[in-house]
């Protein structure tokens, strides 16, 4: 009984069969009989001529034969060392797989020590029929096949990406042209998310925040929203709902340059054409074009958010709440960020004072403290005589202010090119150098010793190099691509004209940053200095006209401390304007 069941069971596993099919981009471009369709039949027909009774079908749709952990593939190879399948079948040796070392070690060792048959139907290779000597060399062929196809796109993709065609599917709050392939297109129903997004950004929300919000208001997100208008795009869906939004794709919104209208091409790049995984690319080897399409953010609100994420703008205290002038405040004396803080018996009382003070184990001389509810009205009384003043003197503030952001512009431009200049003929010298230095070694003008120790010297003063070099050219190309000009700036100001409130959108649109000074005693008063520093313009000194009148304030601070602030007193190393 035993015999029989055992001789069944070997029946049941010769008549058993797994049919592997395979496509990917490369092979439907080249031949439509590779299709996943003529596959199944064709094969599924002369497996069942074969006598195959049990067929089992493994399909990986879309996936290149280089990459090894195939879904379907490594499925397959489980269910077949189980060992209730005698044999697989492809249409060609190319659909099993294009590496050529791996195929070889399934073809020669895992099928013959799993006694499994293998079928290739179009070089007529069967297993069963003996060894056949030229599949290594086919199986090295499909390898070539696909380093050749990927050399193609390559080359392909290096023009195309050149010439300013977008490589990416356009993202979400984008669609493509019907009348142009190549060109991107706004759709205003995801796109109303987007604009949301950075709004939200930009009126202090944290990722989470939004995500939640958009979640509440049960907003696809992006993957359902293309799956609902029937557009097959990358990605998992892992979400708990169709509504559920992760912060991390909030942040990667928030980080598109494309929503300003941009094209960003060779945003990433493989190391090889096995290597399916992506590594991002250095700016400077991105190629960058600017209003190729409509922008759904202004750009002006994209680099605020970009500033704002680069910041350290929502430090929180030990309980965990924010304040909206975080990473705006810094100190005047050292440059560092002031830190926010309650006080420990008074909660009600917040304040800010510098990350870099001594007692804080830092090598600032002073605290620079300074009340939040202070630091709120001062801001506020001097962005109110701001307004006041371009509202009635717009021709005299623009002139001024024009002329001096410009300049300061310019020469803050010219300063950082001549020192990248100067970088990049010191790089092209240390080639010279070690070159030189090398052929020196050889004819033995330099012993071996000398040449390892100067060469180390050569290489980490070159690595130094490369990395002062990216940064200038990144500060480069950051202020080509400031748009927070004066004309803006007043756009900006004059939505503010009755504002009774400072509010964090407010705070960002109009200041870049506000430098405090340590309070000083004068004539027996706590005197406190502010510097304000504004989007595109700089530090403004407004005239003293009687229409406009200063920013007296004063306010106990702490017990027997009374700390004043006058707008006369804060003048100094401004933008000066001529009533």
């Amino acid at each position: 009984m035993k015999q029989s069941n055992k001789q069944t069971a070997i029946s049941q596993r010769d008549k058993t069969i797994a049919l592997y099919l395979r496509i990917s981009r490369d092979d439907k471009d080249a031949d439509e009989s590779n299709s996943i369709t003529n596959q199944k039949k064709l094969l599924t027909g002369i497996a069942k001529k074969m006598g195959f009774i049990n067929i089992l079908y493994f399909i990986d749709d879309g996936i290149t034969g280089t990459k090894r952990d195939r879904k379907e593939f490594m499925r397959m190879i489980g269910e077949l060392e189980k060992g209730y399948i005698g044999a697989v079948m492809v249409k060609d040796l190319s659909r099993l797989g294009r590496d050529h070392i791996r195929m070889d070690l399934y073809i020669e060792e895992f099928f013959p020590e799993n006694d499994i048959r293998l079928i290739a139907v179009a070089e007529g290779l069967d297993s069963a029929e003996g060894e056949d000597e030229f599949t290594p060399f086919r199986n090295l062929m499909n390898e070539w096949y696909a380093r050749d196809i990927s050399k193609k796109r390559k080359l392909t993709n290096v023009v195309k990406g050149n010439a300013g065609e977008p490589l990416s599917p356009p993202p979400y709050g984008y669609t493509k042209d019907p009348d142009n392939p190549k060109r991107w297109i706004i759709d205003p129903e995801s796109a109303a998310v987007v604009r949301r997004i950075f709004n939200m950004t930009l009126s202090g929300y944290g990722t989470e925040q939004i995500a939640a919000a958009l979640d509440n208001d049960r907003i696809l997100t992006p993957m359902y929203y293309w799956q609902s208008k029937g557009l097959r795009r990358g990605g998992l869906k892992t979400a708990e709902r169709p509504s559920k939004w992760n912060s991390s794709t909030i942040v990667k919104i928030l980080s598109l340059q494309e929503y300003c209208g941009d094209v960003v091409n060779f945003k990433t790049y493989a190391k090889s054409f096995k290597l399916k995984k992506r590594i991002a690319n250095s700016e400077e080897n991105m190629a960058i074009f600017r209003n190729v399409h409509e922008a759904i953010v202004d750009r002006a609100d994209f680099e605020k958010v970009q500033a704002k994420r680069g910041t350290t703008r929502k430090r929180k205290t030990n309980n965990g709440e924010k304040n909206m002038f975080s990473g705006i405040v810094v100190c005047a004396d050292c440059g560092h960020n002031l830190w926010y803080h309650f006080n420990q018996k008074n909660h009600d009382i917040t304040y800010f004072n510098c990350s870099n003070y001594k007692g804080n184990r830092g090598n600032c001389d002073s605290t620079h403290y300074i009340r939040v509810d202070f630091l709120e009205q001062v801001v506020l009384g001097e962005i109110r005589r701001l307004v006041k003043y371009a509202k009635q003197h717009g021709d005299a503030f623009m002139q001024a202010a024009i002329g001096l952001s410009r300049q300061a512009e310019a020469t803050e431009r010219t300063r950082k090119q001549r020192e990248l200049n100067s970088m990049l003929v010191r790089d092209k010298e240390l080639d010279k150098l070690f070159n030189r230095m090398y052929e020196d070694n050889i004819s033995g003008k330099i012993d071996d010793e000398r040449f390892g120790r100067m060469s180390k010297q050569y290489t980490d003063e070159q690595k130094t190099l490369a990395e002062r070099i990216k940064v200038y050219r990144a500060e480069l190309e950051k202020q080509d691509c400031k748009t927070v000009t004066a004309d803006i700036f007043l756009d900006i100001l004059k939505k503010y004209a009755r504002a009774k409130k400072l509010t964090e959108y407010m705070l960002n649109e109009l200041i870049e940053r506000v430098e405090v000074f340590q309070a000083e005693k004068v004539d027996g008063v706590w005197r406190q200095r502010l510097r304000i520093h504004y989007n595109g313009i700089g530090t403004v000194a407004i005239p003293d006209i009687t229409q406009i009148p200063n920013c007296e304030i004063s306010m106990q601070t702490r017990k027997g401390v009374t700390v004043t602030y006058s707008s006369t007193e804060n003048a100094d190393e401004s933008i000066r304007i001529s009533a």
